[in-house]
């Protein structure tokens, strides 16, 4: 029964679940940039800050389950960071409430695509408002990386992209710092792998290996953490049930990270 009222209800895209046609045409709005200022794309970070990571936000019929009341509680956090999934359908009204209270911030704030962010072909609101899919922010001491895995794989081309950028930050002793939608991993060998293609978690996990230092997803609304070649892979429940933050310390002697509830 738990089925039939999913398939049945009306603001699921039964394509959507598998893959969205305009996967093509993402990456070439890759440098177009319309919610983020030339400040936020530039940050300059020292040794010491803190980040707020959350995910799964599916903001729907503007209803951003009280995400306004993050303000409050940033706490000298730096950015925030929405690692996809942000609306539940990608409809415009949604798009424009999450850039609304992302403003309320008066952080910068960085958002990744997930699958439900591109339902029903609504790759063209986010376009439209928010632009590139995949992007790096130069954070002075860390690098920064959004990728978009809403088909739940990355492609080849962004794959050698995300190489190459790594590679140059660790050459100048930044930070890494790499944020998904898309988990990498699953709970038990049981689960279904969100994953499309082993062939390129194993790619990612070899080119992160001993360069990052977290990688942040969201997806399957469970919380799971795993080190894995000196990388901490940090997947964080989705904030829509659980109303759950992850906040990030950074400082010389390393990166920590705790769960916070809104």
């Amino acid at each position: 029964m738990a089925g039939l009222c999913f398939l049945a209800a009306c603001n699921n895209d039964l394509f959507g679940l598998f893959g969205s046609g305009d996967l093509a045409v993402r990456p070439e709005s890759r440098d177009s940039f319309k919610f983020l200022s030339d400040t936020d794309r530039t940050l300059s970070l020292g040794t010491d800050y803190s980040f707020i990571v959350l995910t799964d936000t599916h903001i729907e019929e503007g209803d951003a389950h009280g995400l306004e009341r993050l303000a409050s509680r940033l706490n000298g956090a730096s950015f925030v960071v929405f690692t996809g999934d942000i609306t539940q359908c990608g409809y415009r009204e949604d798009v424009e409430k999450f850039i609304a209270v992302a403003r309320s911030l008066n952080v910068p704030c960085y958002p990744v695509i997930g699958n439900h962010d591109v339902y029903f072909g609504n790759w063209r609101e986010w376009k439209e408002l928010i632009g590139s899919t995949r992007y790096r922010v130069e954070a002075g001491s860390a690098s920064l990386f959004f990728l978009d895995s809403a088909n739940a794989f990355f492609g080849k081309d962004q794959l050698d992209w995300l190489e190459r950028g790594v590679k140059a930050a660790r050459a100048r002793n930044q930070r890494v710092f790499v944020f998904s939608h898309v988990n990498l991993f699953v709970e038990s060998p049981v689960d279904i792998q969100q994953f499309t293609d082993t062939r390129e978690r194993a790619r990612i996990t070899s080119m992160l290996k001993g360069r990052c230092d977290a990688m942040f997803t969201g997806h399957i609304h469970k919380r799971l953490v795993k080190n894995l070649g000196g990388v901490n892979y940090i997947t964080i429940e989705d904030y829509r049930s659980h109303r759950t933050y992850c906040r990030v310390t950074v400082s010389s002697g390393g990166i920590s990270w705790q769960f916070e509830k809104l």
